[in-house]
C-alpha cells in the first residue's frame, strides 16, 4: 500500500543534538535525524510523498541550509512531491527549509517570515573599566578579535561583519525569488526581518495555502495520485508515536 512520509522538523534548526526533558532515546541532531529518515524513505518504494510538519523559529545558517539541501536532492532522486506545512512558527532558518516544499501550507495561527540573518555580540567594554579589569589579547592579526565583548567594534570591522550578513541574506533573496517564483526585487521589499500571519504570507506569495495539518496530508495525496495513502512516522526505539501529532523526540 501507498505511504506518505510525515516528517517532523520542531525546534531549533542546528547542528548539535537537541535534549528533550524526559526523553530517553538516544540524542540524536535534527541533521542526523533528517539524513537517516530521508534515506530510510528512498529506499521505501512504497513512500510516494513527503510532508514537512515545520515548528521551528529558525537556527543557523549552515544547519537551515544543509535540511534545504537534503530536503531538495530527496526530492529530485525519489520524484515525489513534498509538502511542507508550518505549524505555530515558520520563521527565519524554519522557513528557508520549507522552500524545498513544492507546496508550502500555513496553519491558521502561524507566524513566519523573519526573512534575514542576525549576528549578535556583546561589548562589556564600559564594564570591565568600571570594575576595573583591562584585557589583553595577544593576536595574530589586527582584527583576529574583531566581534570579541572586550572592545567595542571600529568602522570597518562593522562594514566587514555587514558584508558577511549582506551575503548571506542575498542568497537567502535569491534562494526565495527562485522557489516561490517572485521577483527578487519584490523579495527583498518585505525580507526586512518582520513576521507575516498566515493571510499574509499568503497575499505576499510566500505560501501556497492556510490550513491545517491534514489539508497539507491531503494535498500530498493528490499530487501523488492517490486517495488510499497511510500516513507514516519513522520513529526510534522507545519514541512516542500514535498520530500527526505526535513528537520526534
Amino acid at each position: 500500500a501507498a505511504k506518505i512520509l510525515l516528517m517532523d522538523l520542531s525546534g531549533v534548526i542546528s547542528e548539535e543534538p537537541v535534549f528533550s526533558l524526559g526523553s530517553s532515546g538516544p540524542r540524536v541532531s535534527l541533521l542526523a535525524r533528517v539524513r537517516e529518515e530521508l534515506q530510510k524513505a528512498e529506499d521505501d518504494a512504497q513512500i510516494k510523498a513527503l510532508v514537512l510538519r515545520i515548528n521551528s523559529p529558525g537556527g543557523t545558517v549552515t544547519a537551515s541550509d544543509i535540511l534545504y539541501r537534503e530536503i531538495g536532492a530527496f526530492k529530485a532522486r525519489k520524484k515525489v512531491p513534498v509538502v511542507a506545512v508550518i505549524m505555530d512558527v515558520g520563521a527565519s532558518g524554519g522557513y528557508y527549509v520549507a522552500l524545498a516544499a513544492d507546496t508550502i501550507v500555513a496553519h491558521p495561527t502561524t507566524v513566519t517570515g523573519s526573512i534575514g540573518v542576525i549576528m549578535l555580540t556583546l561589548n562589556a567594554e564600559g564594564l570591565l573599566q568600571k570594575v576595573g579589569v583591562t584585557p589583553l589579547a595577544i593576536k595574530s592579526g589586527a582584527k583576529k578579535d574583531m566581534g570579541a565583548p572586550f572592545r567595542g567594534l571600529t568602522e570597518e570591522e562593522r562594514a566587514i561583519f555587514q558584508s558577511v550578513i549582506d551575503d548571506f541574506h542575498s542568497r537567502f533573496v535569491s534562494l526565495i525569488a527562485r522557489a516561490r517564483r517572485l521577483p527578487e526585487e519584490r523579495v527583498r521589499a518585505l525580507a526586512d526581518g518582520r513576521i507575516y500571519t498566515a493571510q499574509r504570507a499568503l497575499d505576499l506569495g510566500l505560501v501556497d495555502h492556510v490550513g491545517y495539518l491534514e489539508e497539507g496530508v491531503e494535498l500530498a495525496k493528490r499530487a501523488a495520485g492517490t486517495t488510499e495513502a497511510r500516513v507514516v512516522m519513522y520513529r526510534r526505539p522507545r519514541e512516542y508515536r500514535s498520530n500527526l501529532y505526535s513528537s520526534a523526540e
